[in-house]
Parts: C-alpha cells; sequence; structure tokens
C-alpha cells in the first residue's frame, strides 16, 4: 500500500484545514486507517483514527471536538478536517494504515504503511 498525505500549508489561528491522505495497491477498505503528528523535537504522537468499517473514530484529547476523520473508499481517500487550528498544531502530519490488529489505534507501531508527512504551520 502507498499513502500519500497531502493539503497542509500555513494557517492562522483560529483557521481550518483538511488533509487528504490518498492509498493505492491494496483494498483500502479493509484497513484501519489513523493519522499521527510530529512538531519539531518532540516525538511522534497520535492524533485521529477510524476503524476498517468507519463505525468507530478516535481521538486524541488535545483534538477533540476540532479535529474529524473521515474516509472514502470509494476514492482511497481519508481526511483529517482541522477546525480552531492553535499554534501548538504546528507538526508534520502523517497517514498511516493498518490491517487487523488488537492493538490500541493510539499505538503507532500497529500501523503498517505510512505516507511521507506534510506540513502544517499555525500562526499567532
Amino acid at each position: 500500500v502507498q499513502l500519500q498525505a497531502f493539503g497542509g500549508g500555513l494557517v492562522q489561528a483560529g483557521g481550518s484545514l483538511r488533509l487528504s491522505c490518498a492509498a493505492s495497491g491494496r483494498t483500502f477498505s479493509s484497513f484501519g486507517l489513523g493519522w499521527f503528528r510530529q512538531a519539531p523535537g518532540k516525538e511522534r504522537e497520535f492524533v485521529a483514527a477510524m476503524s476498517w468499517g468507519g463505525s468507530s473514530t478516535y481521538y486524541a484529547d488535545s483534538v477533540k471536538g476540532r479535529f474529524t476523520i473521515s474516509r472514502d473508499n470509494a476514492k482511497n481517500t481519508v481526511y483529517l478536517q482541522m477546525n480552531s487550528l492553535k499554534p501548538e498544531d504546528t507538526a508534520v502530519y502523517y497517514c498511516a494504515a493498518r490491517y487487523y490488529t488488537r492493538m490500541s489505534y493510539t499505538d503507532s507501531p500497529s500501523y503498517d504503511y505510512w505516507g511521507q508527512g506534510t506540513q502544517v504551520t499555525v500562526s499567532s
């Protein structure tokens, strides 16, 4: 599976961005999907995830109520709608996909495929 994330950019605090991650190579609908981010000097952290069937979503407390993950299996694409952005949301955002596992969606080692990352910068 190849994942390609795009949609990042520079936005003012309070603004919105929508990240997209297009997948190719395997049946997209069978994967659990996630978004992670990594700020300079910090470890990669979980942002949001969606189960393979789309029935369950998971969010980090820091983004709950502001970010929304969604997927379009027909387009092999997962999205991350980010509203009310804050300077602390500045990071490189990565999409990831995984086969079924009992590991938590928040665990980055549970993901089998990763996109290349897209930079999000929020100015104050």
